[in-house]
């Protein structure tokens, strides 16, 4: 079986690291299995893609597309047309994606318009919100696929909604876990951490990209003078999305407790919140990696892709208004974290499972 693997954005490198691994475990196995890495170029910033290429050993892409930026639509028909020539040039019989990108949807829809079958690991995770471009490249990359590998039973439960056959759906559990306990022991601190002063739980971590949280300009400066305010003498350290930066600019905000840093590589972040008091975020994966570490999460969105981190996890979902998270965060601080555990199949094991499950297909 060939399979050509796609990775596009930060969390598509690390849902593919512990894939590769069990292909390459597989192989040596002697199973009749090989992989082809396309990297579309979609993250194209050194910290937001090479890092995690040479952190995780992931083996250099056999190609990069080098699409770089542009609108949703600019960009996804550049992959498009990119992955459509890669494919002609180098045939496969699987294509698997991973995610939620624009280079999962693309590249499915590529893939499916060749006659190649394509497999989607997280599949069927939904947030009901049709205003993130996330949830529109789900919706579509879950309707033509093939395979579908899932974190939870009711992703599951969500791909059968939508027509999904039953014997397509198999319950895995999570990569991205799979990534971290293979990486536990190799974490490290980044190299402010002297300089700042942190120890383990005297600091809160922060991360904003999201549009209802950054576009605004205005709405933004409130959020992070709001946060500043809440957090009493905990420091937090902001690692600044490009996106987040650029609107901000060069403006002095007078924030005496946020600190403000470059994105970090996947080990010294891991460290960074596993060591934290807290995070405070608008991501949905880093909920996932919170949970197993057992640290309390403030998810500044309206709605969630990964339910099972707030009913089984340490995850709270607070909205975008800062009086909501100056309430949630008061009690939190009042009562202490509730209690949490860690989700179904989130063992470490789901890429073995993934590899397992195709090689029987064959």
């Amino acid at each position: 079986m060939k399979i050509t693997i796609v990775a596009g954005a930060r969390p598509n490198f690390i849902k593919i690291a512990p894939i590769i691994k069990a292909i390459e475990k597989k192989q040596s196995e002697g199973a009749t299995l090989s992989f082809r890495l396309v990297h579309t170029g979609q993250h194209y910033d050194k910290n937001l893609s090479d890092t995690f290429f040479e952190e995780l050993n992931i083996p250099h892409p056999n190609a990069n597309l080098e699409v770089k930026s542009g609108s949703q639509a600019q960009q996804t028909a550049a992959i498009m047309i990119a992955f459509e020539q890669e494919l002609l040039e180098n045939p496969c019989d699987l294509v698997l994606v991973v995610g939620d990108v624009n280079s999962t949807m693309a590249c499915t829809i590529v893939a499916k318009k060749l006659n190649v079958k394509v497999t989607h690991v997280e599949a069927g995770i939904r947030s009901g919100d049709m205003t993130m471009p996330e949830e529109i490249n789900r919706i579509v990359t879950d309707s033509i696929t093939d395979y579908f590998f899932t974190t939870s039973t009711l992703a599951g439960e969500n791909l059968l909604k939508y027509g999904a056959e039953p014997s397509a759906i198999h319950f895995v559990g999570n990569v991205m876990i799979d990534t971290l306990y293979q990486n536990l022991n190799r974490i490290s601190s980044p190299y402010f951490w002297n300089e700042y002063q942190l120890e383990s739980g005297n600091y809160i971590i922060l991360t904003l990209h999201r549009p209802s949280n950054v576009d605004e300009e205005n709405s933004l400066i409130d959020l992070l003078k709001g946060i500043d305010k809440m957090v009493g003498d905990k420091k937090v350290i902001f690692p600044i999305h490009p996106r987040t930066k650029a609107i901000l600019g060069e403006q002095n905000l007078e924030l005496k407790n946020i600190i403000t840093v470059e994105p970090q590589g996947y080990l010294n972040f891991m460290y960074l919140i596993k060591n934290s008091f807290a995070v405070i975020t608008d991501s949905g994966g880093i909920s996932e990696e919170t949970t197993v570490l057992g640290i309390p999460c403030f998810t500044l969105r309206t709605t969630t892709e990964r339910p099972e981190t707030i009913e089984i996890g340490t995850n709270h979902l607070i909205g975008t208004s800062i009086t909501n998270l100056e309430k949630v965060f008061g009690e939190f601080l009042q009562n202490g974290q509730r209690k949490a555990g860690i989700p179904e199949l989130w063992d470490g094991k789901a890429s073995e499972r993934i590899i397992d499950i195709l090689l029987s297909k064959m």
